[in-house]
C-alpha cells in the first residue's frame, strides 16, 4: 500500500489482484472502474481517499505491484503506474481519469517528479520516458537490457542501471545518452 497526504486528505493506493471489473462480489468497491485495456488486466489498483474508494485501474503489460513510487500527487492530480500505463486521474470532484499513456512495451516501475524541471519522468522496464503533464511522451529511451538495478534522477542527469550493470545517463530535456 502507498498513502499520500494531499489537500483533499489521505490517498490510498492498493494493489487488487483479484479484483473483477462489472462485478458486484468484490472484497472492496470503488465509484468509478478504469480498464486501460481490451484484455484482462495483468495489474489492477484501487485508489481510495479519505478511505472511500473512488477509482480502480487496471492495465496490460508486466504485472506491477503498489510501492512508494507507483504514485505521485501533483495539484488536484494523481499520477499512477499500473501495468504498462501511466496515467493521470483528478483528485478533486468530480473523480475520474484524465489521460493515460503506454510508457513501456513491459511494465512501468514507478513515476518520478524532477521539479526544478518540471518534469514527469517513467521508471519503465524496458524505457525510460519524460511526459508532458498533459500526458504527451516527450521521449523515450531503451538500453541493450531492462533498466533493473537502479534508477536515480541526479542534479545533471538521469541515471538507469540495466540488468548487465550498464550505466546510462540521459539528458533531461533530450533523453539522449550522455557520453561520460
Amino acid at each position: 500500500m502507498q498513502e499520500i497526504d494531499t489537500q483533499f486528505g489521505t490517498v490510498s493506493i492498493v494493489n487488487e489482484p483479484a479484483y473483477s471489473f462489472d462485478s458486484k462480489d468484490n472484497v472492496r468497491t470503488y465509484a468509478l472502474e478504469v480498464l486501460l485495456t481490451r484484455d484482462q488486466p495483468t495489474s489492477v489498483h484501487g485508489i481510495a481517499l479519505n478511505a472511500t474508494g473512488i477509482v480502480v485501474v487496471g492495465a496490460d503489460g508486466g504485472c506491477s505491484s503498489v510501492h512508494d513510487r507507483s504514485a505521485l500527487v501533483l495539484n488536484d492530480k494523481l499520477y499512477l503506474a499500473v501495468g504498462d500505463h501511466a496515467a493521470c486521474l483528478s483528485l478533486s470532484s468530480p473523480h475520474g481519469l484524465v489521460w493515460s499513456t503506454r510508457v513501456d512495451m513491459a511494465t512501468c516501475f514507478g513515476l518520478y517528479w524532477e521539479s526544478s524541471r518540471g518534469f514527469l519522468i517513467s521508471h519503465g522496464e524496458l524505457e525510460i520516458s519524460r511526459l508532458s503533464l498533459e500526458g504527451d511522451l516527450v521521449w523515450q529511451a531503451s538500453g541493450a537490457d531492462v533498466f533493473s538495478e537502479g534508477f536515480r534522477l541526479l542534479p545533471g542527469y538521469i541515471e538507469a542501471v540495466d540488468f548487465n550493470g550498464s550505466v546510462y545517463r540521459l539528458d533531461y530535456v533530450t533523453g539522449e545518452v550522455l557520453v561520460s
